[in-house]
């Protein structure tokens, strides 16, 4: 495959709070959308955070609204898909802002190219872990070790793994 012409900017933002990744992403977005610049990969990390993706339901987090209030943790429902998922200190998010055409690449080979990145990564760690046919995400014996969670919309990806 031919990448010539495909361009990802690689940003590592160390740690930023979920509510501002969030607007960076709709602004990169909208730059994708329009192609006036490359597509981006996203590294950063979140402090406590819950995201609720449109297969979720409240009751996937385990705590009152008023105990994650107190210890400071914020919840997002947000428009990609998966259920919910735990951001916090110390976990690497990776969010993609892909126009899947112009990558000549379509859902199901980006998930698997993403759920491989991670297995190559940690297997450069001696850690064996596996993709599922069944349930995107990255396993290690029967634990998930990363979750994938992606927005697909008119051929642009956005969101990401965890």
């Amino acid at each position: 495959m031919q990448m010539r012409d495909r361009k990802l900017e690689v940003r590592r933002l160390g740690r930023v709070a979920y509510g501002e990744g969030l607007v960076l992403q709709k602004e990169l977005e909208d730059d994708v959308i329009a192609r006036r610049r490359s597509d981006h990969l996203l590294l950063l990390e979140h402090p406590h955070t819950f995201t609720l993706g449109r297969r979720s339901k409240e009751q996937g987090v385990l705590a009152t609204e008023a105990m994650l209030r107190s210890l400071g943790v914020d919840v997002f429902e947000i428009n990609r898909g998966g259920r919910v998922t735990y951001h916090g200190p110390g976990q690497i998010v990776a969010y993609l802002l892909l126009d899947l055409r112009r990558w000549k690449i379509n859902v199901r080979e980006l998930v698997r190219v993403m759920e491989q990145a991670v297995i190559d990564l940690l297997g450069e760690f001696g850690v064996a872990a596996t993709g599922r046919e069944d349930a995107p995400g990255v396993y290690v014996d029967d634990a998930k070790i990363a979750s994938l969670g992606l927005k697909i919309k008119n051929g642009y990806c956005y969101h990401g793994l965890a």
